[in-house]
């Protein structure tokens, strides 16, 4: 119950609140591990976070412990919030955003996909297609980059 009036609480606040709260609890950087998770028939796995800013669908993953090994990072934030093993790990790409150190690997989800944890209100494989319309749209544009990059290319030069 707490954990989702917080959530409320912080999808109301402007981004430079959330910036500034996250700041003060990572006062140099945050580094995270995220990936693109697909099943046996493509599709892609994405969760609604009761933290994310906006619509709350986004790429599976989570912030990493001190110590901590990217992909170790990455598998146990699967397993913690769907139960999901992985395979085919790959590290796909890394970026920044501002502070924030972003790890992206892309993977195969083995198993059933349920919600483990308190901070997921539910998840869906999605066909790439019909990705949620309130999703962010460069969530959307960074999955469609990594699963499609030959689509992107020919319709950025267009």
């Amino acid at each position: 119950m707490l954990i989702e009036i917080l959530g409320k609480i912080w999808k109301i606040l402007p981004k430079s609140g959330r910036r500034w709260l996250t700041r003060r609890a990572q006062t140099s950087f945050t580094v995270s591990a995220a990936g693109v998770i697909t099943n046996e028939c493509g599709e892609v796995l994405l969760l609604n976070h009761v933290l994310r800013p906006v619509s709350g669908w986004g790429l599976p993953g989570g912030f990493m412990n001190a110590g901590e090994q990217p992909e170790e990072a990455f598998r146990r934030e699967i397993r913690e919030e769907t139960g999901l093993e992985l395979s085919d790990v790959i590290l796909t790409r890394i970026r920044t955003l501002q502070r924030h150190i972003e790890i992206i690997f892309v993977a195969k989800g083995i198993g059933e996909a349920t919600v483990k944890s308190r901070e997921i209100i539910e998840l869906d494989w999605f066909d790439l297609d019909n990705m949620p319309g309130e999703m962010s749209l460069d969530q959307q544009f960074l999955i469609l980059k990594i699963l499609r990059p030959d689509e992107i290319r020919t319709e950025t030069r267009q």
